[in-house]
Formats: structure tokens, sequence, C-alpha cells
């Protein structure tokens, strides 16, 4: 690597803006203030900045340009929020089984944006390849900016030069210069100076002719601090696209039902779901209601099993209880690092069809009564002696296809049709009819057998919201950093000063980071306290 060297004789790597020596600027002549070197880094060399062509260099320049960092924080901003216009998959308030289901919905209830919506993958983006590729290019960037970054300031830091070229204090936005008397006792100067720094908090550094005091040093690196909770949190947002760190799944159960949890090795059970409401003497005001209540909590009593056979495929599953209790809002079940949240609810719902069979011709007598489980029908009961009722054809969601015959629209029992075959007299005498609606479609004019509709049983489902996320400690634990970073780079400023005697005069310089005021304040004290004959300049602060 090529280098370069200063009047003192030192030489330094190519990218270097002061002399690691003495504190020269490099080839810069300081005339004016303006002109000095950007004191950052106090002038090391960055990586980034030494003249390399080798791949890996190209690839460290790149991701090292703040520029690019923010480009490509853009966006993930402008991703994000096209994100947000509809729901992503995840969230989709229905059911959707299959990936036509989640087309199908975005089209009809978005029309052609939705559409377009779902072609393009925003409706799973935080999951998808490239939006992921996105949040490593950014990890990626946070870490070599900060290294490229750090490791001159750690440099800077750790061995602060005291006896600094006369340019370099010139350099400094505050800075003073005053004749020293023949008899003066520069030793006696520097202590008073050094004791009146000390008094404002400030680490005092010396040499024989100079002192160089220093406060709030911690403070340089609140931004790093704020680069590794960034990366801790990416980390643990990518970790969640890890198998077994992550799962968000939403669950229906009815009454009785016992459901696999997706991609995990439980089942759960509704064994019965409640809604309670507030009672007038639970309120401790009236309320004019008009024939309303308030719900006091929303529960379902639940079984969760685990299924011991989850590892062998094909195998019948063997499930043992491992919790049984309530499930409330804002009071998951929780086994291990799995969450089930009571999220939602279907109150209200056809759970099974009643009917009782009846001989039209004989008085309407009794034969016998059907239950027709609509979520998992029967195909054939017998009702009584020689009589059997048979389900030709069940529809869940009845819907007249665009080819004229019958279709469901979902698997849901909202609007049931059944096909029914009646036989009797062991199979002498057998009638078709179809039910529809609250009315039946009858095979013959003259039916001998025929249906009266009971009430149905009505049953509730649970909405269970299932969550495993291994990761969020660590994205807590990073959030906490940054904002440990942001804190510290915030309430604390990185402040230096330099009182220097060369050839009978005194130098006086200071530099921070921020707040430019509080150090004048303090660097006029300073002067005021130690009778330091010298007029303080305040010049606009050095640009790169």
């Amino acid at each position: 690597m090529d280098q370069r060297k200063c009047e003192c004789g030192h030489t330094n790597p190519v990218g270097t803006l002061l002399c690691e020596s003495c504190g020269k600027p490099l080839n810069v002549e300081v005339h004016e203030q303006t002109l000095f070197p950007d004191m950052r880094y106090e002038g090391m060399a960055r990586r980034s900045q030494t003249n390399n062509t080798k791949v890996i260099d190209l690839v460290w320049n790149f991701f090292s340009s703040v520029k690019i960092a923010i480009g490509i924080i853009i966006v993930i901003l402008v991703a994000s929020a096209v994100g947000t216009i509809f729901p992503q998959q995840m969230y989709i308030p229905v059911p959707v089984p299959t990936e036509a289901d989640v087309a199908r919905f975005y089209t009809e209830t978005y029309g052609t944006i939705g559409t377009i919506f779902y072609g393009l993958g925003f409706h799973n983006m935080y999951s998808s390849w490239w939006f992921v590729t996105l949040l490593v290019m950014l990890g990626t960037s946070l870490v070599i900016c900060s290294l490229d970054r750090v490791v001159p300031l750690y440099k800077a830091l750790k061995k602060p030069r005291l006896n600094q070229h006369k340019s370099f204090l010139k350099g400094q936005k505050l800075f003073a210069e005053g004749e020293l008397a023949p008899e003066a006792n520069q030793t006696a100067i520097l202590d008073a100076s050094a004791l009146a720094l000390k008094e404002k908090g400030y680490r005092i550094f010396r040499t024989d002719r100079a002192i160089m005091a220093e406060k709030g040093r911690f403070s340089r690196w609140g931004p790093y601090i704020n680069h590794i909770g960034l990366i801790l949190f990416l980390v643990g947002t990518l970790m969640r696209s890890l198998p077994g760190f992550y799962l968000d799944e939403y669950v229906w159960v009815r009454e009785g039902q016992t459901m696999a949890i997706p991609n995990t090795p439980y089942y759960i059970k509704n064994e019965n779901y409640t809604t309670e409401y507030w009672s007038k003497e639970e309120m401790p005001e009236a309320l004019e209601l008009k024939g309303g209540a308030i719900v006091k909590s929303y529960q379902t009593e639940a079984i969760l099993y685990e299924n011991k056979n989850a590892d062998v495929p094909g195998k019948k599953p063997d499930l043992v209880e491992v919790q049984k209790g309530p499930i409330v809002v804002n009071h998951p079940m929780e086994q291990g690092s799995l969450y089930i949240y009571q999220s939602g609810v279907q109150e209200m719902q056809l759970g099974a069809l009643n009917f009782t069979v009846v001989d039209l011709k004989n008085n309407k007598k009794e034969i016998g009564l059907i239950k027709i489980d609509l979520y998992n029908p029967q195909s054939e009961q017998t009702i009584a002696d020689g009589f059997t009722v048979r389900i030709l054809d069940y529809f869940p969601d009845f819907i007249m296809g665009k080819d004229g015959k019958p279709a469901t629209k979902t698997n849901l029992p909202k609007n049931p049709m059944v096909a029914l075959e009646l036989i009797g007299e062991n199979g002498k005498y057998n009638e078709k009819l179809v039910y529809l609606e609250g009315t039946f479609l009858t095979q013959k004019n003259d039916p001998q057998y025929g249906l009266d509709i009971k009430m149905p049983d009505l049953i509730d489902i649970a909405g269970l919201n299932v969550r495993v996320d291994k990761a969020l400690p660590l994205i807590y634990f990073g959030s906490f950093i940054f904002l440990a970073g942001v804190a510290i780079g915030m309430f604390w400023q990185h402040r230096r000063v330099w009182v220097q005697t060369q050839e009978g005069s005194i130098l006086v310089a200071a530099h921070t980071n921020k707040n430019w005021f509080g150090l004048r304040r303090e660097v006029d004290g300073l002067v005021k306290q130690a009778e330091l004959p010298v007029t303080i300049e305040d010049k606009t602060k050095a640009k790169a």
C-alpha cells in the first residue's frame, strides 16, 4: 500500500489526513480554519479510503458508503409502506386454505390493485426472499460502516497526541494565541489550567509544555452502540425465517373439535367456549345500553395434547394431554415457547341439522330422528328397524357453478345443501329429496315420506392465535442496546481542550462533537480562572 510522508519524517498510510505523529495536516497548508481536515477520526485513515482494487476491497468500499446504507433504508421503508396498503396474508380475516383462495381474496376484495398486490408478492412481503435480502444488505452495511470507522476512532482515542502541531490547534473552531511575558512561569500556567479543567470534570493528560483535557469520551461510541443494537435487531428478525424459531398461525376450533396446530407436534381441543357479559349489578354506574350488553371476557376451555408420533411420518397420532385450562383474552395458554391466545370467535354457527322422518300418508307418524353433522356428516344412518337414511351429496356453502352444476364456495357450512335418500321397508321403498335454505325438493309429486325440520345444533367456534417467537428476546435486547446508544449520543458530548506553550507564546484550542456553546463557556471559564493572556476566536467549524 502507498504511503504518505510528513515533514516530521513519519510515514502515514494512504487516506490519513493528519500526521499520526505530529498532527500536521498532510498536503494541506492551513491558512484558514475552513481548510482544516475533518476532526471526526482525527485524520486517521479508514480502510475504504485506501487505494485497493481487490474484489473484497470493492465490496467493502461499496457497503462502507453511508449513501448506500441510506439508499437501502429508503428502499426498505418504501417497500414496507406498500406492504401496509392491504393486509398481509397472515392477517386475512377469513380462513383461506389454499393459494387460489388467497389470490381470489385479494382480487374480490380490492379489485385490480389487489391482483397486482398479490402478483408482485406483497401479500407475504416480510418473508419474501427479496425483502430478506434487503435486510441482509442493511445488516452488512451496518457492520462494514461501523468497522470502517470504529477502528480509526479507537486508534485516535486510545493514544491522544499531547504536543500538537500548531496548524492542528489553529484548525479548531475555538482557538486562541497569546504572548507570554518573559518572566511568566510556564509550569505554573499549565498547573492552573489543569486545575481549572479538572474542576469541570475533565481528565488531564500532560507533558512538560502541554496539557490535553478530555471528558465524555464514551459518548463517541454512541452511534456504534446504535449500530450494534440495530444489528442484533436485524439478526433477531432474520432468525424468524429459520425453522422452529417463529410461528404465527391462526386456527378456528369449534366446540368439541380437536385440531392439529400446524407446524408443531401439538393438538388443541375446544371443550367449551363462553362469552361472559357484565351484569347491571356489577357495573359501577348505570349505563343506557339500549338493549345491548358489554362483554366481560372471551374464554375457551381447552386441552392441549402432544403427538408422540409427530416425528414418524404416516403413523397414527398418539395424543398425550400436556395441559388443560382456560384461554382468556390477554391470558394465553403457555407451553414452553408456545403461546396460544384467544383472538376471535364465531358465535351461534350451524353445527348440525336435525330432522324427523315422518310417514306423510300415515298421519305424519314419526319414524326416527336424523342428525347431520355439517363438519363431518355420516354417509348412512339407521333411524329405525328397516329404515335407513343415506347422504348422496353435500355442499357446505352451496352455489350454482358456471357450468350449471352445484358447487361449494367454501368449506364452511354457511349455506348447506344436502341430497338425501330415504330407504324404507328394508330396501323395498326409497325416496330422494334435497334440503336447501329451509325447503325440500322431492323426487316424487306424492311422496310417502318427508322430513320435519327441528332446531339445528348451534356451536361457537373459537379463533386461536398460536405463536412461537424464540427470537423475541434478542429483538428486545437489540432494541434496548439501540436506545442506550441513542441516549449516550444525545445527552453527552466528547470535549477536548489543549493548552500548549510554544516559543514564548501560549496556544489554547478546543473541540467537541456537539454543543459548542457549552464548550465555549467552559473555555471562557478556563481563561478567566487561569488568567491566560489570550482572547478566544470562535470560528466556523471545520469541513472535510
